[in-house]
């Protein structure tokens, strides 16, 4: 738990942002990386460095750092790879608002991450044309207020918790006032990048509005989760924030059982429940990351095997014309 709010933004201002620093790091030859990456990407590098310290040196398998490398790969063509895979675009009533499922909306609160995930299915997503600013909400507010069906408000982006207290906390405070919204849901990759992040001014302003607070942390790998980041999810689950963890099935990082159950067992150690398990959306450059649903399947099978059923996640898919997440049974 952290209680410096100047700590999280230093530590997100000086986010390795360079591979020959990141080779530096990492003790990694940066001839070897230079011939495997794309140096004009238009979807840079961009990691925390406490996420970056997890990472074992010397190892370009490394399973974290093969998330936020820009492969040259990511240039090749695949068929069935887009750059709006699950066509947003056509969900996007007004600026910032994406409108999908029955009885949630989904606000674009932030345009920017913490971290550049190379699986990112929005990561050629028009941001500029989708971040109002805390000025220009009010048309995606009236649009809530004029839909009694909406009963649950998801904050994403980008990542919602790069922004500002003062920022989250006037939005957050406007959405309490429709009264038909009861459930607040933040989808966020920051407790699991930037524990820092989490400190005790965040947790009261997640707490006190009426709404009922939410928490889909973003976690793929048990490398992931040290000990500074097993401290800041247990502070929220502690102050009665509800967690769950979604993540995404990725070729050569976690598309094994083992990996899988220690992840799950780990999760449920920080007070949280695994989710969802997604198939790689069809997202343009990220292509080498898939994995098929038979393999997913067989994964589901293994873990069912070893672990408690509220261990087991969801394995699930998105389709753009479905009226929810698709189970894959």
């Amino acid at each position: 738990m952290h209680n410096l709010t100047q700590t999280w933004q230093a530590e997100l201002a000086h986010a390795i942002t360079e591979v020959q620093e990141l080779c530096q790091i990492l003790a990694l030859d940066p001839q070897v990386i230079s011939q495997l990456i794309d140096p004009d990407s238009p979807f840079p590098l961009r990691a925390p460095r406490s996420f970056v310290a997890r990472m074992e040196k010397g190892n370009i398998q490394d399973p974290l750092l093969q998330q936020i490398l820009p492969l040259n790969q990511e240039l090749l063509e695949s068929s069935g790879f887009c750059k709006d895979p699950l066509q947003e675009k056509a969900a996007n009533p007004v600026p910032g608002l994406l409108h999908k499922y029955h009885g949630r909306v989904l606000l674009i609160a932030a345009k920017g991450c913490a971290i550049h995930c190379r699986y990112c299915f929005r990561r050629h997503f028009p941001y500029e044309e989708n971040t109002p600013g805390i000025a220009g909400w009010q048309p995606t507010l009236d649009y809530i207020t004029a839909d009694s069906s909406i009963n649950e408000v998801i904050l994403s982006g980008g990542d919602p918790l790069i922004l500002k207290d003062h920022y989250l906390s006037h939005l957050i405070n406007q959405l309490a006032e429709i009264p038909h919204v009861q459930t607040l849901r933040i989808h966020t990759r920051v407790p699991i990048v930037l524990p820092s992040r989490i400190t005790l001014e965040l947790i009261e302003l997640l707490t006190t509005s009426r709404l009922q607070p939410v928490v889909v942390v973003h976690s793929n790998h048990p490398n992931e989760i040290d000990e500074p980041v097993k401290k800041s999810l247990l502070a929220l689950h502690h102050a009665g924030v509800t967690l769950l963890n979604q993540f995404v099935l990725l070729k050569d990082i976690n598309n094994d059982a083992e990996v899988l159950i220690s992840l799950c067992q780990k999760l449920f150690k920080a007070g949280v429940l695994p989710y969802y398990l997604h198939l790689l959306d069809p997202v343009q450059g990220a292509q080498h990351f898939a994995v098929t649903a038979e393999q997913g399947q067989d994964l589901i099978r293994h873990m069912h095997a070893r672990l408690p059923g509220y261990l087991v996640p969801k394995l699930v898919c998105e389709i753009p014309s479905a009226n929810g997440k698709t189970l894959i049974s």
